[in-house]
């Protein structure tokens, strides 16, 4: 007990530095894991928040993504729809044809007939596949325009939300910007027609010489001959040559797009415009947009083969008709799909591959 004494004595100065050192450790140790703690929780609770946003921004997105598809379907589209029927109905007009037949009916055979019987196989045959592939095509490029324009204003809209889902994008795109750019789904009407019609007739006569008017013509030969003057003709020209009926030719845009794939970055002279027409471009331009487009033309065309089978007179298709028979009723197909390209527009879209076609361009993946 003396000894315990005398220890505390001698000891007791360095016993209380001591445990007042323990002590205030232990104190700064519980400050500090409480101050960890307080970090974790907030960080914890940032990126929950980070999450309720970027939720927040997919629904809005894909709510905005609906929109777009539906102001496409209901403005965008019949406008365009209706201005390329017309503009084909003044390019390719068959009454003059069909007036002179009847003119010489009853008439023996003559050079005169059969020439004229040849030229109605050729341009009713062409009309009704530029009819399928000028509105399946233009459909899609439309499709294509609405859903990059539809992405880049939602982002300068949405950019103020911070998600990190969204790309800081530069300027605000001008409404005169916007305009231009939806206007130019206008070029194919207005000023590709003649050359498109030209190639399209050129590879329906190489496909349909040899055939004759005794000819018998079912549902599968005549979905083979509609697919053979479809690939004939996407087969002709260079490997995008449908591009320069959708778009303009434009050298500088070609530098621009060498300058943006090579520094990735806006060069300043750019304006929206040029940004929204390169970004369409490689979009149309590539693979995808080709497979796309092929497999939306084949549904159509399957579609139009099944109208034409159960369209009354003149005998049954599907067991086979003579080609001078079915002559009437593919002029008649021509003007229907524009009529009615709404409904076969919906038919383009229903195409699984389509459908994800157009989601990742609007999320502004990777399709080439």
């Amino acid at each position: 007990m003396l000894s315990l004494r005398g220890f505390w004595r001698r000891h007791k100065r360095k016993v209380l530095v001591a445990t007042g050192v323990l002590g205030s450790g232990y104190l700064l140790y519980k400050l500090y894991n409480a101050h960890r703690q307080r970090l974790a929780d907030l960080e914890t609770e940032l990126e929950h928040e980070r999450e309720k946003n970027d939720e927040l921004i997919k629904a809005q997105m894909q709510a905005h993504f609906e929109n777009i598809q539906r102001i496409a379907d209901t403005t965008t589209l019949p406008h365009a729809m209706y201005y390329l029927s017309s503009r084909i109905a003044e390019e390719l007009d068959l009454s003059h044809l069909t007036e002179r037949l009847m003119q010489v009916k009853g008439q023996p055979t003559s050079q005169e007939k059969l020439e004229l019987w040849d030229r109605l196989k050729i341009l009713s045959f062409m009309r009704m596949v530029l009819s399928l592939w000028a509105m399946t095509i233009l459909s899609l490029y439309i499709r294509v325009q609405v859903n990059i324009l539809g992405r880049h204003l939602y982002i300068d809209t949405a950019r103020g939300l911070g998600s990190s889902l969204l790309i800081e994008d530069a300027d605000l795109i001008h409404r005169d910007d916007q305009q231009k750019f939806l206007a130019s789904s206008d070029y194919l009407a207005s000023n590709a027609l003649p050359a498109l019609i030209s190639n399209i007739q050129a590879a329906a006569t190489e496909v349909l010489n040899g055939k004759q008017l005794k000819d018998s013509f079912n549902t599968t030969v005549l979905h083979a001959t509609i697919m053979e003057i479809l690939e004939k003709f996407m087969s002709t020209g260079d490997p995008h040559h449908w591009v320069n009926y959708l778009m303009p030719e434009d050298a500088r845009w070609h530098e621009l797009a060498t300058a943006f794939s090579n520094d990735n970055v806006p060069l300043p002279d750019v304006t929206k415009f040029d940004q929204l027409m390169l970004e369409t471009r490689a979009v149309i331009s590539s693979a995808e947009f080709r497979s796309v487009a092929e497999t939306a033309l084949r549904a159509v065309v399957d579609t139009v083969i099944e109208d034409m089978n159960a369209q009354p007179g003149g005998g049954s298709l599907k067991s086979g008709i003579q080609l001078a028979k079915v002559l009437a009723r593919v002029a008649q197909t021509g003007p229907s799909v524009l009529e009615e390209s709404s409904k076969f527009i919906q038919i383009i879209l229903n195409v699984p591959q389509v459908e994800l076609f157009f989601t990742l361009i609007y999320s502004n993946m990777k399709i080439d």
